[in-house]
């Protein structure tokens, strides 16, 4: 069993190579995602500016290393979609299994109620027949999360030669009332401190 300890934390700019890494295998060997390329390491960290300017984007440090992230993105572009987010989980491949990918929804589930946010959306790749690229993990760990199914849109993507299906996935985090508190953006949330009492109040599951 792996006993090294994972603390979950917001990311800097500076994590954009141990992000790119965790990403980049998924992104040349799997249909898990559907891009072709991964990201440079400019354009990781682009992102992570850019995400973390609205949402969280989380870090799992492990042995002084990145071993997994988790982020949240807006589910669409008008005011009235401010209560759901759409998220996004990386594991290192490595690694799966040891309960970080446990870890990283959970606090990022922490920082999107502290925003006010009501439910998280998740666009996962799924297929009819399992393969090398694709085995239907992620639907299953959201499934066992709580999440349920939305929509499904069948062959909306191709890669390595073949269809895969998507869908959406939703979890509810907070009551849908008329009048719900206003969004609040990441760096007002003081999701840093957030954080710090989720890891107080989680600390045994290291």
């Amino acid at each position: 069993m792996d006993t090294e300890p994972v603390r979950i934390r917001l990311a800097t700019p500076d994590d954009a190579e141990g992000v790119r890494a965790v990403y980049a295998p998924y992104v040349r060997d799997t249909a898990i995602v559907f891009a072709y390329e991964p990201p440079t390491a400019d354009e990781q960290r682009a992102a992570i500016e850019d995400t973390a300017a609205r949402y969280p984007f989380l870090v799992a440090e492990r042995a002084g290393h990145v071993a997994g992230f988790a982020c949240a993105h807006a589910f669409k572009g008008f005011p009235a979609y401010d209560w759901n987010a759409e998220t996004t989980l990386y594991v290192d491949r490595d690694l799966r299994g040891c309960g970080i990918g446990s870890r990283l929804h959970d606090a990022l589930e922490a920082c999107l109620r502290a925003q006010g946010v009501l439910a998280m959306d998740a666009c996962i790749a799924v297929t009819t027949t399992p393969d090398e690229h694709l085995t239907n993990a992620s639907q299953r760990f959201h499934e066992r999360r709580g999440y349920r199914l939305c929509a499904t849109f069948p062959q909306c993507g191709c890669k390595f030669g073949r269809w895969y299906d998507m869908i959406w996935m939703e979890r509810a985090i907070g009551e849908r009332t008329p009048n719900p508190r206003p969004f609040t953006p990441a760096p007002e949330a003081h999701l840093d401190q957030v954080l710090e009492r989720w890891e107080a109040a989680n600390s045994t599951r290291r």
